[in-house]
């Protein structure tokens, strides 16, 4: 049994978090499950996944809340979108896991089976 633990930043009606959700429960992995529609991401968080995959990486480009936001078309600082992103978790691209310095964006079966096999 390992004793990693995965945190997800996701919402509850969004189907790429609840595979996660399911393929680390699969495997007895204990998690954390953040509903980003309850409570925001903390900007210092959501600075790592930044740091690694870049702002863009981390947006829903094609999703219908890119679309209203029209994000596409502000002029917006780096901080302006991550502030949005905060206020709208609609726009990442969901969801967001980590296991202590491990990241993933979206629905990465890859990179979950890499949590697991370095946890």
């Amino acid at each position: 049994m390992s004793d990693l633990q995965v945190q997800i930043f996701g919402t509850r009606k969004n189907k790429e978090t609840r595979a996660a959700e399911r393929f680390f429960k699969e495997r007895k992995i204990k998690i954390h499950f953040v509903d980003l529609k309850e409570r925001p991401i903390a900007k210092g968080e959501l600075s790592r996944f930044v740091q690694k995959y870049g702002l863009n990486a981390l947006l829903d480009l094609d999703g219908k809340a890119y679309e209203r936001s029209n994000l596409a078309y502000l002029r917006t600082t780096e901080d302006g979108v991550i502030a949005k992103v905060i206020d709208d978790p609609e726009l990442l691209r969901l969801p967001l896991v980590r296991a202590g310095k491990h990241l993933t964006v979206g629905e990465d079966l890859e990179g979950w089976k890499a949590m697991v096999a370095t946890g």
